[in-house]
């Protein structure tokens, strides 16, 4: 971000968010390698990306405008700051390079495009097991093809409306007819100047060219529900890729990623923990305490007397919210029973008794000179 970033854009420092975005799109026609030949029009226009980045985002504009930088930041479309990871249902993350790939490749020019769907897009959401258990509010912030906001998606101008193609007359086909030695060929292709439909825009709208669509960045918040499972997905009903002449657009599908926990593993509605207790405590039994999923809350586990290593001890209804119901699963905790590397001499002595009375040979662990001492003590 070594230029101005509002220079890059061609706007004041003053620009309001939708003249941001205006300039953003009349720029990255300019400057997209899929109409600018220029050797270096990939490299703008990776720069140009760059800036929209910061300046579309309120609280990046705000640490620009004061510091000149954005802490943090790494370029190319930072796609909400980490709350996703993109993963295109067809393969491949989804870049603004990639949406204006698309925009160009739609109708334009006065064409009345054919109704064509928009196509469904999906993201990756990482939650915490913490989140999962108390339910979250997420903003994703992703790249589309949305309706345009002059037309209202329709495509047409101010003064704009629908009229018979002038070259096919409404067949949506043009006849052609060539002279050969064998006599005159007819050939018929479909026409370049509808797209086949037999209509044109007269007058189309000047910010979408006709389509009915722009690229832009979507912000959405996503409400996810309690003990919501990992790979279950979400469905945000028209928020995917916006169709062509006020066609329905595509969904958005959320695809749930929950990231490992350092203390617990989830089994369903079930949770495993691992709990250390002293030899102590699993000969006698005792009653420990462990922190539960949700924040502040305490688990009593009863360790049973003769506990033995590994063995599991179940607390029931102190698991995972199970998903849209008001119950819980267990937690199901491994004990691991702690010996002790070092003892005192008091310590030996009261395990060398217990050992004597359980009829059991321990290692002598005194050394020549202190057999010695107690000799002759």
């Amino acid at each position: 971000m070594a230029r101005d970033l509002y220079e890059v854009l061609g706007v004041s420092r003053e620009a309001t968010e939708d003249e941001i975005k205006k300039a953003f799109r009349r720029r990255a026609r300019e400057l997209h390698p899929d109409v600018n030949k220029a050797p270096d029009a990939e490299e703008q226009f990776k720069e140009l990306n760059e800036a929209y980045d910061v300046l579309s985002d309120a609280q990046k504009r705000s640490a620009y405008d004061r510091f000149g930088t954005v802490p943090g930041a790494t370029g190319g479309g930072s796609y909400g700051g980490g709350y996703v990871d993109f993963e295109d249902l067809f393969g491949g993350g989804f870049g603004m390079g990639d949406i204006f790939s698309s925009f160009f490749g739609g109708a334009a020019g006065g064409r009345t495009p054919q109704r064509k769907e928009g196509r469904d897009m999906g993201v990756g959401l990482r939650l915490s097991l913490e989140e999962v258990a108390a339910g979250a509010k997420k903003e994703i912030v992703y790249d589309r093809l949305a309706p345009c906001p002059d037309c209202d998606g329709s495509g047409m101008g101010p003064d704009g409306r629908e009229v018979t193609c002038p070259d096919c007359h409404g067949q949506g086909r043009v006849v052609t007819v060539q002279r050969t030695f064998l006599g005159d060929m007819q050939t018929a292709a479909t026409c370049k100047s509808c797209g086949g439909t037999g209509r044109t825009i007269e007058n189309p709208c000047p910010e979408c060219e006709g389509q009915g669509r722009v690229p832009d960045r979507q912000r959405v918040t996503v409400e996810v529900p309690v003990g919501i499972r990992d790979a279950q997905q979400l469905r945000l009903s028209g928020f995917g890729e916006a169709g062509m002449h006020g066609a329905r657009p595509g969904d958005l599908i959320v695809t749930v990623r929950i990231q490992p926990h350092e203390f617990f593993e989830r089994d369903g509605d079930n949770l495993h923990a691992r709990a250390n207790v002293s030899i102590v405590q699993a000969a006698l039994g005792a009653e420990i305490e462990i922190d539960g999923i949700f924040e502040g809350e305490k688990v009593q586990v009863r360790i049973p007397e003769g506990c033995q290593n590994e063995q599991v001890v179940r607390v029931r209804n102190f698991g995972m919210p199970k998903f849209r119901s008001d119950s819980r699963g267990d937690m199901l905790v491994h004990v691991n029973v702690v010996v002790p590397k070092k003892v005192t001499k008091k310590q030996r002595e009261l395990l060398e008794r217990l050992a004597q009375e359980m009829g059991e040979d321990v290692a002598d662990a005194r050394t020549p000179l202190q057999k010695l001492r107690d000799a002759f003590n």
